[in-house]
């Protein structure tokens, strides 16, 4: 039986600013292959935490358990095992980060080859057709810099999907695009559910659009400087 690409149990995470702490909670959230899991809620709820928290890239205060394909990343967290992460992340994850995260002195073909080459997964052919798809593919050879807002956010996409991860986490992918196109992305990103059995979570101001593409809402539950994701287990 395939492992489950994300199994989150018992997490709580604490950010501070200014004096005042926010707390998020996740009672269990688990994402079978296949799975369009869209997270909402207002700005400020944790949406980009918890996907900080899925990608390995944050620690949380507390986790009764966080697994990615099997592997049990707390432990490696709670022993320092940064190498082991690292590799675990380049291996399974595809991520979309709001900012596009790009590394700014590779091109936009370069740095969705490195992500495919990080993975052991070299595919010039799935990064050319996924290009043409995002509308990109002329746009290969161009450095980041020289890009529109759009436009990065399209190549982070391009990135996060050219080597067939198990797990794709997306923060506000198609906040920066023209609405066609975040239909077109929304359509990618669930293709990849159905095609790759990549689970897909994103988080999303869009409710209605995510639904539209097939994407199951979890709306984070608000309280007091608090919010909490409720279980969840999702085929």
């Amino acid at each position: 039986m395939t492992a489950p690409p994300l199994a989150l149990e018992g997490v709580v995470a604490t950010r501070r600013a200014g004096g005042a702490a926010f707390t998020l909670t996740v009672e269990s959230l688990l994402l079978d292959p296949g799975a369009l899991v869209a997270v909402t809620g207002a700005s400020g709820t944790g949406k980009s935490t918890l996907l900080d928290i899925a990608a390995l890239a944050r620690r949380p205060d507390e986790a009764g358990r966080i697994a990615v394909c099997g592997t049990d990343a707390a432990a490696l967290w709670a022993c320092g095992a940064k190498d082991a992460l690292a590799r675990l992340r380049a291996r399974h994850f595809g991520y979309v980060l709001q900012t596009g995260g790009l590394v700014p002195f590779l091109s936009v073909g370069a740095n969705a080859a490195l992500a495919q080459e990080l993975a052991g997964r070299r595919d010039a052919a799935r990064l050319a057709a996924l290009a043409e798809r995002l509308g990109i593919r002329d746009l290969l050879a161009r450095m980041p810099a020289t890009l529109s807002v759009g436009q990065r956010q399209r190549a982070a996409i391009l990135r996060a999907l050219a080597h067939r991860p198990a797990l794709v986490l997306a923060d506000e992918p198609t906040a920066s695009v023209h609405p066609d196109m975040a239909a077109t992305i929304l359509a990618l990103l669930a293709d990849q559910a159905r095609q790759a059995g990549a689970a897909v979570l994103l988080a999303t101001h869009d409710a209605p659009a995510a639904r539209a593409a097939g994407f199951h809402e979890v709306p984070l539950q608000p309280g007091p400087a608090s919010s909490r994701l409720p279980a969840l287990v999702h085929a």
